[in-house]
């Protein structure tokens, strides 16, 4: 668990670093951007839920396994 709260900065950090890079390329409109846009769309959805599952998902699994075999 303590591990988990350290890495929250870090890895909100980084989905806000590659996010800001993007997004602008995701609602370009110039010479290329419907290529570029089909590239970037799969890369935000797989950012956010990768954080998602970093930051809520894995660590609720592992508290309820944890409390499973405490009692």
């Amino acid at each position: 668990m303590e591990g988990a709260v350290e890495r929250v900065r870090p890895k909100m950090m980084t989905v806000t670093a590659i996010m800001a890079g993007l997004l602008p390329i995701l609602w370009g409109t110039g010479t290329g951007a419907e290529v570029m846009s089909r590239i970037a769309a799969p890369m935000v959805g797989g950012m956010i839920s990768s954080t998602v599952l970093t930051l809520a998902v894995i660590p609720a699994i592992y508290a309820l396994l944890k409390f499973r075999r405490l009692s």
